[in-house]
């Protein structure tokens, strides 16, 4: 008899764990599992990409009030007689004014925004909270299932969480699942007393996929260097950085061309920074792209500036289709990147990136090297699923 699997998380942007969920839903045995899928919001790049076995449950509607104005969203409810959902609102926007730090005000409201959503109505085998927050709280308050597990893509204590707020769901978890060692060892410190829960499963990519969709054609067609960046527009994936980088890049007579895929809330301060430093036409944020394939492909070098990553999904992308890589000395770069051997780790510093890309720029024997090194590498992670199967048992 099929085991029912519910996943639960916010919506399919284009992020690297909604592309996790996407690698991971393409991968599923469904003639052993009955899988459905809850999001809090039914929009997001990927949401074309769900497999047609994956049932995907309604979007509450309620969730919606606490991404509206308040006094919108507090007329409707009333409109509608729903005066408790009103409080709950009200309740939410003064945490919303006076919590400072941005992701503890996700965790310190969520308990109104839980009062306003509906439990599911079905039983399941394996509920699963793919995203840390709302998507495991919701679980936990709101599922009925005989076991519950949640994933951490990220270094908790880069995320600013609020361990507190965490413990009372993570001790209703019967696994908590996050994506490299440096993450679990990271989780193991701040949760001691859930140390036995804490298990690893890494992203899963398939070179044979990634090779396929890198065959499109791009709108790149210059003779510059092209380097290539992936991630949200975000402080922590540190394009402020390589905006610096390449200015010095400029400076010193290379002639480069950045193109970043991705979109995110910093978009306009990133593009005040590129016309202070006159990089119009030659740092450029392309947004999102449904296949960034074609365009990691093109690239002469792949540059990674994050602050901190969980595991970053680009880099092994970047991996697969064998290019020149520099990453930062993010706490989880050791995890993907062999110094010297498959890519260069530098510095978190406009001057090291720069360093970086200027050597492997000047130096081809280098280039060659990384690339024969990846060419050799067993880089497609599809198995990884069996640790899931595993825990379902």
């Amino acid at each position: 008899m099929k085991k029912k699997v519910l996943f639960v998380i916010n919506n399919l942007s284009c992020g690297g764990a909604e592309k996790a969920l996407i690698s991971l839903l393409e991968t599923m045995d469904y003639s052993a599992y009955d899988v459905d899928l809850f999001l809090f919001e039914h929009e997001g790049m990927f949401m074309k990409k769900i497999p047609s076995q994956v049932n995907l449950l309604e979007e509450q509607p309620e969730y919606r009030y606490y991404d509206m104005p308040i006094k919108q969203a507090v007329a409707d409810c009333l409109k509608r007689g729903r005066v408790n959902l009103a409080l709950s609102r009200i309740r939410a926007g003064y945490i919303y004014k006076t919590e400072k730090k941005r992701v503890r005000c996700q965790q310190r409201v969520w308990k109104y925004i839980s009062k306003s959503l509906k439990n599911i109505d079905q039983s399941y085998d394996i509920a699963i909270g793919y995203l840390e927050k709302n998507p495991i709280y919701f679980c936990i308050d709101k599922v009925k299932a005989a076991m519950k597990i949640g994933f951490i893509h990220s270094d908790y204590d880069k995320l600013g969480m609020d361990p507190y707020l965490d413990q009372a769901y993570f001790e209703q978890l019967d696994h908590l699942v996050t994506v490299s060692e440096e993450c679990s060892n990271i989780l193991k410190k701040r949760f001691p007393m859930y140390e036995r829960k804490v298990k690893i499963m890494y992203n899963i990519v398939s070179p044979t996929a990634i090779h396929n969709l890198s065959l499109e054609k791009t709108d790149i067609d210059v003779e510059a260097i092209k380097l290539v960046s992936v991630g949200r527009l975000h402080d922590a994936k540190g394009f402020t950085l390589a905006i610096e980088a390449c200015r010095v890049l400029i400076q010193n007579g290379y002639q480069v061309k950045w193109y970043v895929i991705g979109e995110g809330e910093e978009r306009s301060k990133l593009e005040q920074l590129i016309e202070e430093y006159g990089l119009q036409g030659i740092f450029c944020l392309l947004g999102n792209k449904e296949n960034p394939y074609p365009y990691i492909k093109e690239a002469d070098i792949y540059v990674q500036p994050s602050r901190f990553e969980g595991k970053s999904i680009a880099v092994d992308e970047a991996k697969i289709l064998q290019k020149p890589i520099v990453v930062t000395n993010f706490n989880t770069a050791k995890d993907q990147i062999n110094n010297n051997e498959n890519g260069l780790i530098v510095e978190m510093t406009p001057r090291s990136i720069f360093e970086g890309i200027k050597s492997l720029i000047d130096d081809e024997h280098l280039r060659k090297h990384f690339i024969v090194n990846l060419s050799n590498e067993k880089l497609g992670t599809e198995s990884e699923i069996h640790k899931l199967y595993a825990l379902f048992k």
